[in-house]
């Protein structure tokens, strides 16, 4: 749950944006938090909550890995400096943590897909990077079955055993 100020209505701590898609196209093995290099105007436009990672993904760009094709639209109040909604956003990672994440691209052919995009407690933006495996449309299909009998049993459960 995001926390919002009081009379600003921005993300104080929380989810900013979030990829939903991500989980049911792609059976998450790991996921790690990664820093996000970001310019004052975009910090201010994803505390109002209006960035989506939808169709964005990292990839790896002189031995870095980069945030590619996220959308945070300009910040409307009244900041003369502009961005690129589209612009690649560098990922703070540890050399470890990108040598270990490329290896895995490398050698297992796994997607390293973004979830979502948060402020920690420290009111830093924070990207959680999943290593993806990418799900067939059976798995899909599964996945579907699984969560809408999961709904089913916790209705049955609370109408104690009603009229189903």
């Amino acid at each position: 749950m995001a926390a919002r100020n009081k009379g600003s209505g921005m993300i104080s701590t929380g989810i900013a944006a979030q990829n939903r898609k991500g989980r049911f196209n792609y059976t998450i093995v790991e996921t790690v938090e990664a820093g996000l290099v970001l310019k004052g105007p975009e910090v201010k436009s994803l505390r109002m909550g209006r960035a989506t990672i939808n169709e964005a993904y990292a990839g790896e760009r002189n031995g870095e890995i980069w945030l590619i094709n996220s959308y945070i639209p300009e910040y409307q109040g009244g900041v003369l400096s502009r961005f690129e909604p589209r612009a690649p956003r560098k990922l703070l990672l540890h050399k470890k943590q990108v040598d270990k994440l490329l290896g895995e691209v490398a050698r297992s052919g796994v997607t390293l897909v973004p979830l979502d995009i948060h402020f920690n407690s420290r009111g830093l933006a924070k990207l959680t990077l999943g290593v993806g495996e990418g799900r067939k449309k059976a798995d899909k299909r599964q996945a579907i079955a699984d969560r809408d009998w999961q709904r089913d049993k916790a209705r049955l459960i609370r109408n104690k055993g009603g009229d189903y």
